[in-house]
């Protein structure tokens, strides 16, 4: 989508417009004296915070995790 450019006085006067833009994916870059100043983007919830140990005794890991098994390694040592 091409970005839109916008002048200060201009964003001030349809912000809810510019708004509606920028929520259904279009970028709008707010600019002072005709150069670019501003990005208007739409709000991203930050991730919620991790608890450690959220899932303890519900993964179980084998006796052989660490054990790479011969054809892997040949695989990756172009042997294959």
């Amino acid at each position: 989508m091409p970005k839109l450019q916008v002048n200060m006085h201009e964003a001030k006067s349809q912000l809810s417009r510019l708004g509606e833009r920028v929520w259904h994916g279009e970028t709008v870059v707010i600019a002072r004296a005709g150069k670019p100043w501003l990005d208007l983007t739409a709000h991203k919830s930050s991730p919620s915070n991790r608890s450690p140990g959220m899932l303890k005794g519900q993964i179980e890991i084998g006796d052989d995790f660490d054990e790479t098994p011969a054809d892997i390694i040949s695989a990756f040592d172009g042997d294959v």
